[in-house]
Protein backbone atom coordinates (compact mmCIF):
# COMPACT_ATOMS: atom_id res chain seq x y z
CA UNK A 1 0.00 0.00 0.00
CA UNK A 2 1.40 3.06 -0.89
CA UNK A 3 -0.67 5.61 2.02
CA UNK A 4 1.93 7.86 3.50
CA UNK A 5 1.05 10.52 6.10
CA UNK A 6 3.31 13.25 7.65
CA UNK A 7 4.65 13.48 11.25
CA UNK A 8 1.90 15.21 12.95
CA UNK A 9 -1.39 14.04 11.53
CA UNK A 10 -4.15 13.31 13.52
CA UNK A 11 -5.50 9.98 15.08
CA UNK A 12 -8.54 11.14 12.81
CA UNK A 13 -6.40 12.03 9.58
CA UNK A 14 -4.49 8.61 10.23
CA UNK A 15 -7.58 6.61 9.92
CA UNK A 16 -9.25 8.32 6.87
CA UNK A 17 -6.01 7.91 5.31
CA UNK A 18 -5.81 4.42 6.20
CA UNK A 19 -9.42 3.88 5.41
CA UNK A 20 -8.45 5.75 1.61
CA UNK A 21 -5.54 3.19 1.10
CA UNK A 22 -7.59 0.62 1.56
CA UNK A 23 -10.53 1.36 -0.66
CA UNK A 24 -7.71 2.24 -3.04
CA UNK A 25 -5.86 -1.23 -2.70
CA UNK A 26 -8.98 -4.05 -1.84
CA UNK A 27 -11.69 -1.89 -2.48
CA UNK A 28 -15.20 -1.22 -1.07
CA UNK A 29 -15.09 -4.57 -0.12
CA UNK A 30 -12.00 -4.64 1.66
CA UNK A 31 -12.71 -1.74 4.01
CA UNK A 32 -13.58 -2.67 7.66
CA UNK A 33 -13.07 -1.22 10.86
CA UNK A 34 -10.49 -4.17 11.99
CA UNK A 35 -8.19 -3.11 8.32
CA UNK A 36 -8.38 0.58 9.04
CA UNK A 37 -6.85 -0.11 12.48
CA UNK A 38 -4.14 -3.01 11.32
CA UNK A 39 -3.08 -0.51 7.92
CA UNK A 40 -2.92 2.62 10.79
CA UNK A 41 -0.78 0.53 12.98
CA UNK A 42 -3.62 1.18 15.35
CA UNK A 43 -5.09 -0.93 18.77
CA UNK A 44 -7.94 -3.28 17.58
CA UNK A 45 -11.01 -0.85 18.33
CA UNK A 46 -9.28 2.47 18.04
CA UNK A 47 -11.35 3.06 14.14
CA UNK A 48 -14.82 2.02 16.19
CA UNK A 49 -14.11 4.32 18.68
CA UNK A 50 -13.75 7.09 16.17
CA UNK A 51 -16.09 5.79 13.69
CA UNK A 52 -18.40 3.52 14.67
CA UNK A 53 -21.06 2.82 11.99
CA UNK A 54 -19.75 2.20 8.06
CA UNK A 55 -21.28 5.55 7.38
CA UNK A 56 -19.35 7.42 9.88
CA UNK A 57 -16.40 5.49 8.19
CA UNK A 58 -17.78 6.60 5.12
CA UNK A 59 -17.98 10.00 5.71
CA UNK A 60 -14.53 10.37 7.56
CA UNK A 61 -12.97 9.27 4.21
CA UNK A 62 -14.46 11.27 2.15
CA UNK A 63 -13.78 14.45 4.21
CA UNK A 64 -10.00 13.59 4.43
CA UNK A 65 -10.40 12.98 0.39
CA UNK A 66 -11.58 16.72 0.01
CA UNK A 67 -8.94 17.87 1.81
CA UNK A 68 -5.49 15.72 0.58
CA UNK A 69 -7.21 16.67 -3.07
CA UNK A 70 -7.69 20.60 -2.35
CA UNK A 71 -3.65 20.40 -1.31
CA UNK A 72 -2.76 19.53 -4.79
CA UNK A 73 -2.45 23.02 -5.80
CA UNK A 74 -1.37 25.78 -2.95
CA UNK A 75 -3.41 28.92 -3.65
CA UNK A 76 -0.17 30.53 -4.60
CA UNK A 77 -0.23 28.26 -7.94
CA UNK A 78 -3.82 29.43 -8.64
CA UNK A 79 -4.86 32.34 -11.05
CA UNK A 80 -4.69 35.23 -9.40
CA UNK A 81 -7.93 37.24 -10.22
CA UNK A 82 -7.87 39.37 -13.60
CA UNK A 83 -5.32 36.99 -15.22
CA UNK A 84 -5.81 35.55 -18.47
CA UNK A 85 -7.10 31.99 -19.70
CA UNK A 86 -3.22 31.03 -19.85
CA UNK A 87 -2.90 31.05 -16.09
CA UNK A 88 -5.68 28.49 -15.59
CA UNK A 89 -4.61 26.24 -18.35
CA UNK A 90 -1.33 26.61 -16.85
CA UNK A 91 -2.72 25.75 -12.81
CA UNK A 92 -5.06 23.05 -14.21
CA UNK A 93 -2.16 21.22 -16.52
CA UNK A 94 -0.31 21.28 -13.23
CA UNK A 95 -2.74 19.86 -11.04
CA UNK A 96 -3.81 16.76 -13.33
CA UNK A 97 -0.34 15.93 -13.87
CA UNK A 98 -0.14 16.02 -9.60
CA UNK A 99 -2.94 13.71 -9.43
CA UNK A 100 -1.88 11.39 -12.45
CA UNK A 101 1.82 10.79 -11.51
CA UNK A 102 1.61 11.28 -7.02
CA UNK A 103 -2.13 10.77 -6.35
CA UNK A 104 -3.70 7.62 -8.41
CA UNK A 105 -4.46 5.85 -5.07
CA UNK A 106 -6.55 9.13 -4.19
CA UNK A 107 -8.31 9.16 -7.85
CA UNK A 108 -8.99 5.32 -7.25
CA UNK A 109 -10.45 5.69 -3.69
CA UNK A 110 -13.10 8.50 -4.32
CA UNK A 111 -14.18 6.24 -7.87
CA UNK A 112 -15.24 3.87 -4.92
CA UNK A 113 -16.67 6.41 -2.53
CA UNK A 114 -18.87 7.95 -5.86
CA UNK A 115 -19.86 4.45 -6.23
CA UNK A 116 -20.75 3.91 -2.83
CA UNK A 117 -22.69 7.13 -3.40
CA UNK A 118 -25.61 6.09 -6.02
CA UNK A 119 -26.48 3.08 -3.86
CA UNK A 120 -26.15 5.22 -0.15
CA UNK A 121 -28.55 8.28 -0.42
CA UNK A 122 -26.96 9.56 2.96
CA UNK A 123 -23.51 9.27 1.62
CA UNK A 124 -24.78 10.84 -1.71
CA UNK A 125 -25.73 14.11 0.28
CA UNK A 126 -22.49 13.91 2.19
CA UNK A 127 -20.16 13.35 -0.96
CA UNK A 128 -21.83 16.13 -2.47
CA UNK A 129 -21.73 18.73 0.01
CA UNK A 130 -17.98 18.29 0.41
CA UNK A 131 -16.92 18.73 -3.32
CA UNK A 132 -19.22 21.60 -3.51
CA UNK A 133 -16.29 23.88 -2.96
CA UNK A 134 -14.65 22.45 -5.92
CA UNK A 135 -17.68 23.61 -8.01
CA UNK A 136 -17.18 26.81 -6.48
CA UNK A 137 -13.88 27.32 -6.73
CA UNK A 138 -14.03 26.26 -10.73
CA UNK A 139 -17.03 28.53 -11.20
CA UNK A 140 -15.01 31.52 -9.36
CA UNK A 141 -11.71 30.75 -11.95
CA UNK A 142 -14.25 30.39 -14.77
CA UNK A 143 -15.64 33.64 -14.13
CA UNK A 144 -12.36 35.53 -13.54
CA UNK A 145 -11.18 34.47 -16.84
CA UNK A 146 -14.12 35.74 -19.01
CA UNK A 147 -16.50 32.96 -19.21
CA UNK A 148 -19.97 34.63 -20.44
CA UNK A 149 -21.23 31.00 -18.56
CA UNK A 150 -19.31 30.03 -15.62
CA UNK A 151 -21.49 27.38 -14.64
CA UNK A 152 -21.78 25.25 -17.69
CA UNK A 153 -18.49 26.13 -18.66
CA UNK A 154 -16.92 24.96 -15.38
CA UNK A 155 -19.31 21.60 -16.16
CA UNK A 156 -17.83 21.08 -19.11
CA UNK A 157 -13.93 21.74 -17.35
CA UNK A 158 -15.32 19.10 -14.87
CA UNK A 159 -16.19 16.29 -17.60
CA UNK A 160 -13.10 16.80 -19.59
CA UNK A 161 -11.00 16.49 -16.49
CA UNK A 162 -13.10 13.50 -15.01
CA UNK A 163 -12.89 11.61 -18.91
CA UNK A 164 -8.93 12.20 -18.51
CA UNK A 165 -8.20 11.32 -15.58
CA UNK A 166 -10.35 8.24 -15.47
CA UNK A 167 -9.00 6.86 -19.17
CA UNK A 168 -4.91 7.69 -17.59
CA UNK A 169 -5.57 6.02 -14.17
CA UNK A 170 -7.50 2.97 -14.67
CA UNK A 171 -9.03 3.24 -18.06
CA UNK A 172 -7.04 2.52 -21.19
CA UNK A 173 -4.40 4.69 -21.35
CA UNK A 174 -3.49 3.70 -17.92
CA UNK A 175 0.18 2.92 -18.93
CA UNK A 176 1.15 6.18 -20.06
CA UNK A 177 0.51 9.53 -18.78
CA UNK A 178 0.72 13.00 -20.82
CA UNK A 179 3.33 15.24 -19.74
CA UNK A 180 2.76 18.86 -18.30
CA UNK A 181 2.63 20.46 -21.91
CA UNK A 182 0.50 18.05 -23.09
CA UNK A 183 -2.22 18.72 -20.46
CA UNK A 184 -1.56 22.35 -21.35
CA UNK A 185 -2.01 21.77 -24.62
CA UNK A 186 -5.80 20.13 -24.04
CA UNK A 187 -6.86 22.66 -21.41
CA UNK A 188 -5.56 25.27 -23.45
CA UNK A 189 -7.77 23.99 -26.95
CA UNK A 190 -10.82 23.38 -24.77
CA UNK A 191 -11.11 26.87 -22.86
CA UNK A 192 -9.96 28.97 -26.20
CA UNK A 193 -13.25 26.89 -27.82
CA UNK A 194 -15.09 28.10 -24.28
CA UNK A 195 -13.80 31.77 -24.20
CA UNK A 196 -12.27 32.72 -27.32
CA UNK A 197 -8.99 33.33 -29.19
CA UNK A 198 -8.07 36.24 -27.45
CA UNK A 199 -8.52 34.69 -23.90
CA UNK A 200 -5.64 32.87 -24.44
CA UNK A 201 -3.46 34.46 -26.73
CA UNK A 202 -0.06 33.22 -26.78
CA UNK A 203 1.91 30.80 -25.42
CA UNK A 204 3.07 31.25 -21.71
CA UNK A 205 5.69 28.73 -19.97
CA UNK A 206 4.17 25.71 -18.97
CA UNK A 207 4.31 25.39 -14.40
CA UNK A 208 7.45 22.66 -13.40
CA UNK A 209 6.40 20.41 -11.52
CA UNK A 210 8.91 20.20 -9.23
CA UNK A 211 7.99 22.31 -6.15
CA UNK A 212 5.14 20.51 -3.92
CA UNK A 213 6.13 17.50 -1.60
CA UNK A 214 3.54 14.17 -1.91
CA UNK A 215 1.40 14.40 0.86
Amino acid sequence: MAERTTPGTSRADLIADAALGLLAERGMRGLTHRAVDETAGLPQGSTSNHARTRQALLEAAVRRLADREAAVLTPGELPAAGDSGEGLADALALALHRYLTRHRELLVARYELALEATRRPELRAYYDAAGSRFRTMLNALMTAAGSPEPERHALSLVAWCEGLMFACAVGSYHAAVPDPAELRTGFTELLRGMLGENALAGGGPVLQDDRHDED
